[in-house]
């Protein structure tokens, strides 16, 4: 099967959207490689910490926002 990664990494970051808590943070309760590819993109901080969550960047959040709109929410 021919993963496309990059899907699956919209997907989550959508997905980290909706745990999203304290102005920027969201849980990190998913898939490390994809963590770690989207710490690549630069849309999210190191997900190799302590830290339960992972904190967007700016870019990030205005991403991960619109991506969940367009996946997850019912038109008018």
């Amino acid at each position: 099967m021919d993963i496309d990664t990059d899907r699956v990494d919209d997907a989550v970051l959508a997905l980290l959207y909706l745990g999203l808590h304290d102005g920027h943070r969201a849980w990190k309760g998913f898939d490390w490689a994809v963590l770690d590819r989207l710490h690549q993109k630069d849309l999210i901080s190191n997900p190799a910490s302590k830290a339960k969550s992972v904190v967007f960047t700016d870019e990030g959040l205005k991403r991960a926002e619109a991506l969940f709109e367009a996946m997850f929410t019912r038109g008018p």
